[in-house]
This record gives structure tokens, sequence and C-alpha cells, in this order.
């Protein structure tokens, strides 16, 4: 009777092993448990479930055999390869994950699962492009655990409001980040970067730039997002969201004392915060009709739907979480390895200080950069780029498949979830000729192939952020360039991943004030 009892567990277990993409993986897995506790004294109705577990197999694998999917491999039951690659971002070797997949299975696309998902990561120029631009069958997805950090507690209450706010708010943003409309701020990020060097950097001989630039990260988003200005309510987020970033893509167990509880905690704070501010807002706007919009929130407020109402709150409130999120990381990363690229190469630092020096000795002593010293800044911009090109902030996005579609003959079912990385090009000398090699002259004239440089995504992917961090990354190497000069305190750091690359100790540098006024 035992031996029985085991070789049905073991034929379980197989048929758990064997198709991890099937929607009865977990049922089998379950099934193993339930049965060993209640084997004895239901053989009976352990056949009978053996069998018809088996049938729904084969029906399940007869229906599959007509669909032609990726190569590739989805790993363990449940989890898939998730462990695997949260490995290979706290070592760094994110890279390596991806490029490895793509030598084994195909330089196009492979199929994995992350996150509990069934998942095809789109590989190369044509894939990105077809990905970015595909609005029929792909729309926008993130990990549910994501949702639960970053938007509500309740991805339920999410999707009740998510289609048409996402839309409008969608909208919002490319409207709001739109050139003409960032023009106006470019003195108040110049004014910002300048406190920030005078009380962070200048007193100092050996400085962190990671977690400093942060700094002046967050506190212009929320300045440009907000409004809000005030130091200790500035510091005040900051402290919340580094917990909830610590624990934005660990494993989602959500019981005291784990960093993602932690994490959905410190969420829950940020967005009762925002709220705050919110009704603040409302109340400023009410006593005051002739505001004006400047800010992300405050526009948002004043904007209507289609049907003449106000924007939900709380997606308001959400999406301003995102966007600080983006604001905060993804700028601070790229500037971080833009000074990094600078201090391991000279001649690269003499030419951004040649075109810098050349933007502030034409301006007066209490002068302000403008749009058109933004316009001068093309070596400065193309060495940026060439930094975002090997160390991209943006470590790519998820989409989800809402029709079955075939891409280089292989069939993409609905219900399954999309990557892409920008890994799959960036590197890759099929498009970039010496691809390890920093040359910003790569960007002069047309610059690369289309959908091979997507640190921002491309098509109507593209981030609408984008400018936004030209911007902030350029008035930061106009002031940090034009006042210092420094050298690496550790040669070989090592970098780490959250949502975006990060130097382990922070990148410490020693500073060499110039002497020039």
């Amino acid at each position: 009777m035992q031996a029985l009892f085991f070789s049905y567990i073991y034929s379980l277990a197989k048929l758990a092993r064997a198709c991890p993409s099937s929607p009865f993986h977990v049922f089998l897995i379950a099934v193993i448990v339930e049965v060993g506790m209640d084997f004895f004294p239901n053989l009976l109705h352990l056949v009978i479930l053996c069998i018809s577990v088996s049938l729904i197999f084969l029906i399940y694998k007869q229906k599959s055999s007509y669909a032609k999917l990726p190569p590739g491999k989805k790993g363990w039951p449940v989890i898939g390869e998730t462990l695997e690659l949260a490995t290979a971002r706290r070592r760094g070797t994110q890279e390596i994950f991806f490029n490895d997949r793509m030598r084994k299975y195909s330089q196009d696309l492979f199929k994995t699962s992350l996150f509990g998902e069934n998942m095809v990561v789109f590989c190369g120029a044509s894939a990105n492009k077809s990905l970015f631009n595909d609005k029929k069958n792909l729309s926008t997805w993130w990990p549910r655990s994501i949702l639960k950090i970053v938007f509500v507690s309740s991805p339920e209450l999410l999707e009740d409001v998510a289609q048409k706010d996402f839309a409008q708010m969608r909208r919002s943003v490319v409207e709001f980040f739109k050139p003409e409309a960032l023009q106006h701020f470019i003195p108040i990020m110049d004014s910002t970067v300048k406190e920030h060097l005078e009380t962070e950097w200048s007193p100092y001989r050996k400085v962190k730039v990671y977690p400093l630039s942060m700094k002046y990260t967050f506190a212009l988003a929320c300045r440009f997002f907000l409004n809000v200005t005030d130091h200790s309510h500035v510091t005040k987020f900051a402290d919340h969201f580094a917990i909830m970033m610590d624990g934005l893509l660990s494993v989602p167990i959500n019981i005291p004392g784990t960093t993602f509880n932690r994490a959905i905690r410190a969420g829950k704070v940020i967005r009762q915060e925002i709220l705050e501010v919110i009704k603040q807002r409302k109340k400023e706007l009410s006593e005051n009709n002739g505001t004006v919009a400047r800010d992300f929130l405050t526009r948002s407020l004043l904007e209507l739907d289609e049907n003449g109402k106000a924007i939900n709150e709380m997606m308001i409130a959400s999406k301003i979480m995102s966007l600080l999120i983006a604001g905060r990381d993804s700028t601070n990363s790229a500037i971080t390895f833009v000074l990094k690229y600078l201090a391991e190469f000279p001649h690269v630092y003499s030419e951004v200080f040649k075109e810098q020096m050349e933007i502030a000795i034409a301006k007066g002593p209490n002068d302000l950069l403008n749009w058109d010293d933004i316009k001068k800044m093309k070596y400065s911009w193309n060495v940026a780029l060439e930094s975002m090109r090997l160390t991209p902030p943006t470590q790519g996005t998820f989409r989800e498949v809402v029709n079955d579609f075939t891409y280089t003959n292989f069939t993409i079912p609905k219900g399954w979830k999309t990557f892409w990385t920008p890994y799959s090009t960036h590197k890759n000398p099929k498009y970039f000729q010496d691809p390890e090699k920093f040359n910003p002259s790569r960007f002069e004239g047309n610059g690369p192939e289309p959908y091979t440089f997507v640190p921002f995504g491309g098509g109507a992917q593209m981030c609408p952020g984008r400018e936004y961090a030209r911007l902030g990354i350029l008035v930061f190497m106009h002031n940090v360039v034009t006042r210092f000069n420094w050298e690496k305190a550790i040669l070989d750091e090592k970098l780490s991943f959250n949502i975006a690359p990060i130097p382990v100790d922070g990148l410490p540098i020693y500073l060499k004030p110039h002497s020039h006024k």
C-alpha cells in the first residue's frame, strides 16, 4: 500500500514538473499535499483523482500542441526563474542572465517564467519595434506585487478604475512633459543643483555620488510633480521611499518583518501623504481660482475627463508615486554613471568641461541656465547617451498579451506576459561597433539605428519623461563639471540592480575643486 502511495505521488510530481506553463500546475502541487494527508483512508478517491488529473493534462497537452511556443525553459513550477533573475540582479549580472538565454535559445525571443507568469522576452531591434508599437495585441502590465506596493494595497481596486483613468493620466503626463512646457523649469533646476552642490558637496573632499545625487533628483521630483519644497517634508517622503524601493522587487511574502511587508506599509504611508497634499492643494485651489498649474498635481486636479468629472484622487496619487520613482531612481542612476565614466575617461571630461565653460563664461554671475544654454550642450548629451548605452538606467518593462499573435513563426498566447530589455541591443556588436568602448561620437549625426538604443523605450512606448530626464542630467552635468574635477575612490566597484543599476558602495569620489571663480 505504501509503495502504491509513493508511486502515485511520484507520478503527480512528474506531471507538475512537465507542465509548469499549464494553469493546472499549482493545482497539481496542491493535490500532492492534500493527497498525502488523506491517502490511506481514501485510496479509491486517489485513483479517481489521478485518472482525472491525467486526462486534464492530456487535454491540455493536445490543445497546446497546436501552438508553436518560443524556445526556452520555465524553470521551477510557480516560481519559474524568478529567483535566478533576483540573484543575478543582486550580483550585478542581470545582463548575463538575458544574454545567456539569447545565445542558448534565440536571438529574437525566448520564453521563461517570472513573477509567477508565463513570459516571453523579446530581443533585438526588430523585436523592440514590434513590441513597442503593437497596441492591438499588447497592453500595459506590472507584477501584482509591484502594484500592491506602488499603486494600491488591493490591486482589485486598481483594476476597477484603471482603464479609463490610466488613459487619462497617460495623456496628462505626455502633455505635461512636452519640451515647451518644461522650459520654464530649467532655471529652477539650475538653482536647485547650485544649492545642492554648495551644501552637500563643496564642504567635503570625499563624497558618495549615488546617495547625494539621489537627494537632488528626489527633491527635484517632489518640487516638479507635487510643488513640495519644504526640506523636512521632502526628507520624510525620502525615508519612506527608501523602504518602499528596497522591497519593490523582493520576494512577495507579506508577513510582518519581511522586506515586502515593510515596502507595502511604506507605500501606504506615502500614498496617504500624497492624499493629504491633494486635500490641501484642493483647498488652495478653491480659494484662488487664478492658480497657475505649474506642477503635475495641480494640473491633474484642474483637469476633467471626457464626462466632465475629476480624475480619481487615488489614481492621481498612485501615478505621482510612479513619477517620483522614475524621477528619483532612473535619473539618479543616469547621473551617477555619467560621473563614473567622466572619471574614467579624462579626455571626455576635458571636452565636456570645455563645452560647459563656454556656456558659463557667456553668462552673468547671477544668470541661471535657460533653454538656449541646453541646446548648446550637444557633446555633453552624447556623453550622457553613451553612458546610458553601457549602463542603462531602465532595465525594461512588461506588457500583457490580450490576443494570441505570432512573431517569427512562434505563437505568443493570450494571457502571457512580455518583457523587453536594453541588454539585447546596447552591447550587441550587430548594432554597435566595438560595443564595450566608451565612444560618444556614436550619437553624432543620425546616431544609432532605430530601436537599437532604447534607454527610454521607443515608438508608442517611448517614456514621456525622457525630456525631463535630459534636462535634469544636463543641468547637473553643467554645474558639477564647472565646479569640480574628481577621481574614483574605488577603481573596480561592483554593481547591483533594483529598478536601476546601483554602485554597491555608492560611487565614492575625491573632489578637486577648480580654482576659477
